[in-house]
């Protein structure tokens, strides 16, 4: 293996275990903040996190910076923030009835969803996907869904959230060849921040004793899990192998229940572990299918 590979794939694991206990961190501050008052402050941080990476891509792009279209950049951006706001929120709040572990598993359909979300563009998903679909499914069956045929509430808010979160990761894909995607990242940050702290004053208590009771927890979202996990992304993807990354970067997940399980003592049980299981696969064959072809 390449140094320059083995490197990128340390960061990439490094980045999931970042992202994957964020999920305990942000159940850790449901203890004392709302879900709103929580990513105001924890996008806030990110944002300023993301401040030194900014400066570093604008003087390497000259004074002027590559031209883009201000207009798409606003307009894109904008949307772009707002729909990690209702992603970000519906995540948060459903922190308050499931656990770290079922968040995260959960959350990590998004590899699934975006192949899907394809068809409305025309797009035809592979084999790999709709098999990883079925077996996430089965998945999402075992570990949300009672033995009354309901899913549970929590649960439902996260699954929501992971459509949501498909739908930025398109935007996305869709915005950065057209923008400067540090400028673009920074501003869908600004934006869902601003939001969070709008709806916190209008539905939450906001008290500062509170926030600085989930200082920690509200410190690794924005500070860890926003700002550095963000940027070593940014510098891992340039030499990732793809199937190296699609492997590590869907063990977020993993590192989400084992975080949940060794800080916050939460259990799947059997079925919810076999879930997991099938999940974690269907995650894998989506993404995995046809890469070497």
């Amino acid at each position: 293996m390449k140094t320059a590979t083995a490197k990128s794939d340390l960061l990439l694991l490094l980045t999931a275990a970042i992202w994957g206990l964020a999920f305990v961190a942000q159940r850790m501050g449901m203890d004392y903040v709302g879900p709103f008052t929580y990513n105001g402050v924890r996008f806030a941080l990110g944002s300023l996190t993301l401040a030194p990476l900014l400066l570093m891509a604008r003087r390497s792009s000259g004074p002027s910076g590559a031209p883009f279209d201000s207009r798409l950049f606003l307009l894109g951006g904008g949307a772009l923030g707002v729909v990690l706001f209702i992603a970000a929120s519906l995540q948060q709040a459903a922190l308050l009835y499931t656990s770290a572990g079922k968040a995260g598993f959960i959350t990590g359909l998004y590899v699934v969803i975006v192949p899907l979300l394809g068809l409305f563009w025309r797009q035809r998903p592979s084999i790999g996907t709709w098999a990883g679909a079925v077996s996430a499914a089965v998945g999402l069956y075992l570990l949300s869904v009672t033995e009354a045929l309901r899913i549970d509430y929590g649960d439902a808010l996260v699954l929501v959230s992971a459509v949501f979160w498909s739908v930025q990761v398109l935007l996305v894909a869709w915005l950065s060849p057209r923008t400067r995607p540090v400028e673009l990242a920074f501003y869908q940050f600004t934006i869902c921040s601003a939001l969070s702290l709008i709806s916190a004053v209008l539905v939450e208590t906001l008290a500062w004793d509170s926030i600085y009771a989930a200082s920690m927890p509200i410190l690794y979202g924005g500070v860890l899990s926003v700002g550095v996990a963000y940027t070593l992304q940014v510098v891992a993807q340039r030499e990732a192998h793809p199937a190296h990354a699609s492997i590590l970067m869907s063990l977020e997940a993993v590192f989400a229940a084992w975080g949940g399980w060794v800080v916050l003592g939460e259990t799947l049980g059997l079925r919810g572990g076999v879930g997991c299981a099938f999940m974690l696969a269907g995650m894998l064959l989506s993404q995995l299918w046809g890469v070497k072809r």
